[in-house]
Formats: C-alpha cells, sequence, structure tokens
C-alpha cells in the first residue's frame, strides 16, 4: 500500500510502516503525518497484526526529522506552529499509546522528529552507524513537556541534558550505553535481525503482551492517573483465556504454543 512518501506491507503477523523520502533523509511532511496515522490505525484494527515495525527507506536514515524545506509553508507563523505541533503530537501519542508492541528498525540518521518518532516505540534496534541528535537548540525550536520526558525518562535527566543543551550528535555505542537503544547489530544483519525479532515476539501470547504494554504505559503516568482496575483485569484476563489453557497444554506435550489472541 502507498501514500505518496509513505509505504505500507505486510509480513506474517507483523506490519511494516516505511518512511519513503530518502532523497531528503526521510524528513517528515505533514502529508506524512498523516499518513502514519492512517498505517496505524489500519494495523490496530487488524488483529492478525500483532507487532509493528517503523523504518525508513534508502539506508541512509531513520527519519531526519521534519522537512524543514517546508517551514515556511506549515510553521510559519504562531498560528501554523501551534497546528503543526498539535498535529505530530496527535501521531506521536497514538503511537506510544499503540496497543502493539513497536520497534524502530534504525539504520543511519535518526534526528529531531525522527529521534522522537523512535522514543514513542517500545523497542529501538539500530546498525552500527546509525547516529543520533536533538538539534532543536541550532534552530530555535521549543520542545514540548512530553517529549522532553520522554527523553528523561529513557536517557536519564544527566545524558538527556547533555543530549538536548549541546545538540550534538551521538554514536550507536552512546546511545546503547544510555538506555536509547536496546539493539545494536551490524548494517548487514540489521534486516534479518528485526524480522526475527519482530516474529518471536509476534509468537508470543498476545494477551500478555497486550497486558504488559498497557500495565507499562500506566506506570509512566502519575501515581493519582494510573487505572490499577485495569492492570489488574488485563492480568485476569489473561489467566481466563482459552491461550492460557493452550500455553499449558503446550509446555506439558513439549512443542511450540499455538496462541489465537483469546
Amino acid at each position: 500500500m502507498t501514500e505518496e512518501k509513505m509505504l505500507s506491507r505486510t509480513q506474517d503477523s507483523v506490519g511494516y510502516i516505511i518512511f519513503n523520502n530518502p532523497e531528503k533523509h526521510n524528513a517528515v511532511s505533514i502529508e506524512m503525518w498523516d499518513a502514519l496515522e492512517k498505517f496505524l490505525n489500519q494495523f490496530r484494527e487488524d488483529n492478525n497484526i500483532r507487532v509493528v515495525v517503523l523504518e525508513g527507506a534508502g539506508g541512509k536514515s531513520f527519519v531526519s526529522g521534519a522537512d524543514i524545506s517546508k517551514f515556511d509553508k506549515e510553521r510559519s507563523t504562531k498560528e501554523a506552529v501551534l497546528s503543526y505541533n498539535k498535529r505530530t503530537h496527535k501521531v506521536y501519542e497514538l503511537l506510544e499509546t499503540f496497543p502493539k508492541p513497536t520497534i524502530a528498525k534504525i539504520n543511519g540518521y535518526c534526528i529531531g522528529g525522527g529521534l522522537n518518532l523512535a522514543v514513542c516505540c517500545d523497542i529501538r534496534i539500530c546498525s552500527e552507524k546509525s547516529k543520533f541528535a536533538m538539534p532543536a537548540a541550532k534552530l530555535s525550536l521549543g520542545y514540548p513537556f512530553s517529549s522532553i520526558k520522554r527523553l528523561f525518562d529513557i536517557m536519564g535527566p544527566g545524558m538527556a541534558k547533555h543530549f538536548m543543551f549541546t545538540a550534538e550528535k551521538i554514536s550507536a555505542n552512546e546511545a546503547v550505553s544510555c538506555g536509547l537503544v536496546q539493539k545494536l547489530v551490524t548494517e548487514e544483519n540489521l534486516e534479518t535481525f528485526v524480522n526475527d525479532y519482530a516474529f518471536t515476539i509476534s509468537k508470543n501470547a498476545p494477551l500478555t503482551i497486550k497486558a504488559m504494554k498497557q500495565i507499562g504505559i500506566e506506570i509512566l503516568k502519575n501515581p493519582s492517573e494510573r487505572d490499577l482496575t485495569l492492570c489488574k483485569n488485563l492480568a485476569s484476563a489473561c489467566f481466563d483465556s482459552q491461550d492460557y489453557k493452550e500455553g499449558r497444554k503446550a509446555f506439558m506435550e513439549k512443542r511450540k504454543p499455538n496462541f489465537k489472541g483469546f
């Protein structure tokens, strides 16, 4: 399926969303944000899809941020900036709270808005040549509370401040050491590794994965905002499911379980 500069495809139970603007290092326009929202909603409603992978085309960048060449059109006035930020915030929140596991497959530059997209994913896997940066301080851009909080939560306050204040790039090894990236592999192995990783998750119990993800979202909320009843019900639903019976049966029969998601 094609939506101008965005592509989507499926393989087994994994959905892939591709930023397809390689001549601009996959810089994102408003139209691409709209397509990303559309694809995420499609995969959310598709019961056959259990994991979603985000990646960039061209082999040089994941996403290099917003398309600066369109700033005069999309972000030239206060009203336009507010409209743009509202639009992107909606998509960030959709990705961050997506009910299925999400993986950012990073090969090359992961900059600005691209970094925001990556940290909204559950898992980040990158090649050894990847570079990460938040260059807002070099462009006099403002970042909202939610975007800065994500970096603080993932990297820790000290590293996040260094990262933002200097606006300098960090290497793949540095990204791993500060928790920004979970897995580092060679460029030639990245495709196979991510595919196998996503496939492994897709074969695990969907109800358990769903419960773990949602409970994780609740943990990151302020204590007064957490829905502990929801967490309890999600855990109980796992034990009440046919998949729970299948998991025990498969264990006793020394075979791989065939989970259905109910």
